[in-house]
């Protein structure tokens, strides 16, 4: 995947799902649909790297966050 900023990392690990999009978008230029592709893409990423980083499940992670 192309280098995103550190600070997608971060708000993705804090659950800060909105802040993680916002600044996909700015970096890559995209629509919301393919920013979403990306934040999929680097959740499961993080997930496979650094799962010990999430304080909540997978079940949990995006209750409450409708697109």
């Amino acid at each position: 995947m192309e280098q995103l900023p550190e600070s997608v990392d971060r708000n993705i690990l804090e659950h800060r799902i909105v802040h993680a999009l916002i600044i996909i978008r700015e970096t890559r230029g995209c629509t919301l649909p393919q920013a979403l592709d990306v934040f999929a893409e680097r959740y499961e990423e993080l997930r496979r790297d650094r799962p010990h980083d999430f304080t909540l499940g997978r079940d949990e992670y995006g209750r409450g966050f409708y697109s």
